[in-house]
């Protein structure tokens, strides 16, 4: 027996290093990729490469504040958005998710009604004609055998994140909007369920009710997880954010002012494609990075020979942020240099409160498209004025005297005062300087305030030295 064995042992150990790896004449060359990667720079973002700046307050601090030491800090590459999320792109994230919404209920209710469950009376069960299309879409087993073996076993393919358990919906059927083309009362059914009570309508249409628009998504703490002991799972953090945007921030934020039609129209009507969304809170620019995360990802998953995931999109620390924004120009005031707002000509480099409160002298009374003025020397609209930033840091008025000087990020969840940069269109102009910190409250939401998100870089491009 033990004769057997050796010769096992033996046998394996001979066709392990028997077996042919290539060309590499049994070197140790590494794992080779099945092709060469290249940076792919995501849509609608530019490159800022990683380096040293001067981060705070080099010249005068008028508000006394003294939140803003200079210092020297160092961050490393990543990808920004040249121009602030817009409202048009904000809307694709709101009808995803009204869509989503809507597809499961229909794909529940054809289920249910398949097998007799809870329908309207007026229809017979099998006569689904027109809900049956919107069923969850089954993956052929024959081509897909993890498919199979996942549901059959777990019932889900263990993405916490799916509120289908891992079955797909149908997104090939296009959904119907128009009331009176409904195919079929379980359609109407569905659709009522979205709406907002009859008894609270005000027209012959009925309205979406928004507060039914959440976005569910689970994140791993990972700072946490590195740090702690015990299961993942213990480090799982669950977030259910009302998407919509407070689109009554143009009332709420200004007394005794007449803004209703900015109230009426500013997000929805396709004039105000190009403008900054604002009334989105900090949790709810975070759940768009999300969003954006796995709209990209899951694109990638589904072609082949591709990796399936890439760097997670995200809010800028505070540090990134002030970086980006200086263009690369060292002890600059504001994007553009400084030290004055305005062109030799008198022409306003910015959107903001001019002039003591003469809005309309730097040719806007609110917001501007994202991109409007100059952008500065990294191809970036808007750092200042037009809409305040939200960034990933949490406010702390003596970070800057205790943080790294490496990639510094202030993490706190217990702590809601998030940072806020860049100034807007109602700031003066001591808000729009490159170093002046601010910050609101992270479920708050205001008229002046938007984001731009980021993504890591994949490697290393440093800024050159001058």
């Amino acid at each position: 027996m033990k004769k057997l064995t050796l010769l096992l042992v033996l046998a394996a150990t001979t066709l392990l290093f028997s077996c042919k790896s290539g060309n590499d004449q049994g070197q140790l060359t590494g794992v080779q990729a099945n092709k060469k990667f290249f940076p792919e720079k995501p849509f609608g973002m530019v490159l800022i490469p990683g380096g040293s700046f001067t981060m705070g307050k080099e010249d005068e601090d008028v508000a006394g504040s003294f939140s803003a030491p200079p210092r020297t800090v160092t961050v490393r590459p990543y990808y920004m958005d040249e121009t602030e999320i817009t409202n048009s792109e904000y809307r694709e994230f709101v009808f995803r998710v009204r869509d989503s919404i809507l597809r499961t209920k229909l794909a529940i209710l054809a289920e249910e009604a398949s097998i007799g469950g809870s329908a309207p009376d007026e229809q017979q069960k099998g006569d689904m004609s027109g809900i049956d299309k919107y069923r969850f879409k089954e993956a052929d087993s024959t081509e897909n055998a993890y498919y199979k073996y996942m549901m059959d076993n777990y019932g889900s393919l263990g993405d916490v994140n799916s509120q289908t358990e891992g079955r797909y919906l149908n997104w090939d059927v296009e959904l119907i909007w128009d009331q009176n083309e409904f195919p079929d009362q379980y359609y109407a059914e569905a659709m009522d369920s979205m709406y907002l009570p009859v008894d609270e309508s005000v027209s012959l249409r009925r309205q979406m009710d928004t507060r039914k628009l959440k976005y569910t998504y689970v994140t791993l703490d990972n700072g946490a997880a590195a740090k702690g002991r015990g299961s993942l799972k213990d480090y799982l953090k669950k977030d259910v954010i009302q998407i919509y945007p407070d689109t009554a921030v143009w009332v709420k934020d200004f007394n005794y002012s007449y803004n209703d039609p900015m109230h009426q129209d500013y997000f929805w009507h396709q004039a105000y494609d190009a403008y900054p969304v604002v009334g989105v809170s900090w949790k709810q620019a975070k759940a768009f990075c999300n969003f954006r995360t796995e709209k990209r990802n899951n694109y990638l998953a589904g072609k082949k020979k591709s990796s399936g995931r890439e760097p997670r999109f995200r809010l800028p620390t505070e540090a990134e942020w002030e970086y980006a924004a200086r263009g690369g120009l060292e002890y600059a005031k504001y994007p553009w240099g400084g030290p004055y707002t305005t062109t030799d000509k008198g022409c306003f480099l910015a959107n903001f409160k001019p002039e003591r409160g003469n809005y309309a002298a730097d040719g806007a009374l609110y917001t501007v498209e994202a991109k409007s003025y100059n952008a500065n020397d990294y191809g970036l609209y808007n750092m200042s004025g037009n809409v305040s930033e939200w960034t990933n840091t949490a406010y702390n008025p003596s970070s800057y005297y205790l943080g790294s000087t490496i990639n510094p990020n202030v993490e706190d969840n217990l702590n809601k005062r998030k940072v806020i940069r860049g100034g807007s269109w109602k700031d003066v102009a001591y808000f729009l300087e490159v170093g002046t910190r601010d910050y609101e409250y992270a479920d708050s939401a205001r008229s002046y305030v938007g984001f731009r998100t980021v993504q890591d870089y994949m490697g290393t491009k440093m800024k050159a030295k001058k």
